[in-house]
């Protein structure tokens, strides 16, 4: 759950982001607070559904919601969660990170374009194949060459992805 003093901070962000005022956001909006990271297009992409422009405040606070590490795996009342329904909305958005055409599979090529965009020149062109190829076989149970959601979801079974896929809006 989101404290009143954390949604007061996200609206005035909101509002700082909104440049002309709409009570919305563009992509462009979006795009300079995540400039400096080099996936920020991707993320930005999991705002807008396809066609979409613009996105008012709700929607940026569920959105968000995602890119939120959860407090020490626990829910409101002190409940353990279900660890599959923890970890479904989480990867769910990750796997669209990747999965750029929407085709619902993950493929070599974008598998590699994400790569690029996130180590860039810090390894070369032969490194980068190397993941690819390590992380696709690694994950592609129907050896079909693509990873799939399901796939996706169980190679990230042992990682924390709540906070891996934290974002800071609030700085």
């Amino acid at each position: 759950s989101v404290s009143a003093a954390h949604l007061l901070r996200l609206h005035q962000r909101f509002q700082l982001l909104d440049k002309d005022s709409s009570g919305s956001l563009r992509s462009e909006d979006l795009e300079a607070a995540l400039s400096e990271n080099p996936i920020g297009v991707r993320i930005v992409g999991a705002f807008f559904q396809l066609g979409q422009e613009m996105v008012d405040f709700p929607s940026f606070v569920r959105i968000l919601a995602h890119f939120r590490p959860t407090e020490k795996n626990r829910t409101g009342d002190g409940v353990q969660p279900d660890p599959g329904t923890q970890m479904k909305c989480p990867s769910s958005v990750a796997f669209q990170l990747y999965d750029r055409d929407r085709d619902g599979k993950i493929s070599r090529t974008e598998l590699l374009q994400v790569l690029r965009e996130m180590l860039g020149l810090q390894v070369t062109e032969e490194q980068l194949q190397s993941i690819a190829e390590r992380a696709i076989q690694e994950a592609n149970l129907d050896r079909d060459d693509t990873i799939c959601f399901d796939e996706f979801r169980k190679s990230l079974e042992k990682v924390n992805i709540n906070h891996k896929l934290s974002v800071r809006f609030l700085e």
